[in-house]
């Protein structure tokens, strides 16, 4: 072996060296980043509409557990229900306060709403490595606003709290301890509940385009599996020569390296 093959050996090695420590220190600085406790919906969050959603803990910690998390509900949008599903090894606490502004839903007055609602560790906790997720059913949904900062406060078995309270700033980089965030989507225009078209109401009108309308879904379902069809058949064929053409790539390259042990 050459010195010149040599050296390159050695080079691409360094080079695969140091982009492996560099790939590892990129994921050790990046990791803590994505481990903060957040707000998930269960499908849709709606504005004026109601939501499940799961308050997710990772642990954090190496040497300590996760016993106790406490999540703060702003009253500048009061939710006039909040509700937590039971979890096992774990008691819930639902905190009021009362409101300035008395909140008018569904006919009814509410001064009062959920400020905070409190899990403790009771036969179970979120050990190293571990996370748990924690269901809530919220309503209503405020209208007007795109997001609720839901601030949380984590507790670990060895006293130590970390607040995941600090709000993202627009332009700036993410805070070290970002508060959850629950991002709210456009209302649908029946959030409120729509009525429906009586069965009575029907006419022989509406018979009538309701024939049509069916003989012309036919239709469309006829013609679009003529097409489904042709496209098969024109893949098919497609495949059968590109495998013709490796067949023939195949014997050729024989044939060459035959001859190249020949000489």
């Amino acid at each position: 072996m050459t010195v010149s093959r040599i050296s390159s050996r050695v080079s691409a090695t360094r080079v695969a060296l140091a982009g492996g420590i560099a790939l590892s220190s990129v994921v050790l600085l990046s990791g803590p980043a994505f481990a903060h406790v957040s707000v998930q919906p269960q499908g849709e969050a709606a504005k004026g509409g109601y939501a499940t959603v799961n308050i997710k803990v990772p642990n954090e910690r190496d040497n300590a557990s996760t016993v106790k998390l406490e999540v703060n509900f702003p009253l500048d949008h009061p939710l006039a229900s909040v509700m937590p599903q039971p979890v096992p090894g774990w008691k819930a606490e639902v905190t009021k306060s009362k409101l300035s502004k008395p909140l008018e839903l569904h006919g009814k007055t509410i001064n009062e709403a959920v400020s905070k609602v409190t899990w403790t560790a009771d036969g179970s906790k979120i050990g190293p490595g571990q996370f748990q997720q924690f269901p809530l059913s919220l309503g209503q949904l405020p209208e007007d606003a795109d997001q609720l900062v839901l601030k949380a406060i984590q507790t670990y078995d060895n006293k130590e709290v970390v607040r995941w309270i600090e709000e993202q700033k627009e332009g700036a980089e993410e805070p070290q301890n970002p508060a959850p965030v629950l991002k709210l989507s456009a209302a649908s225009a029946d959030h409120h509940g729509g009525a429906a078209p009586s069965a009575s109401a029907s006419t022989p009108t509406d018979e009538k385009a309701g024939h049509d309308e069916k003989d012309g879904h036919d239709k469309a379902d006829a013609k679009n599996e003529t097409a489904a069809a042709d496209s098969s058949d024109t893949t098919a064929r497609i495949l059968g020569v590109i495998g013709i053409l490796v067949g023939i790539a195949g014997v050729a390259f024989g044939v060459l390296a035959g001859r190249r042990r020949s000489a």
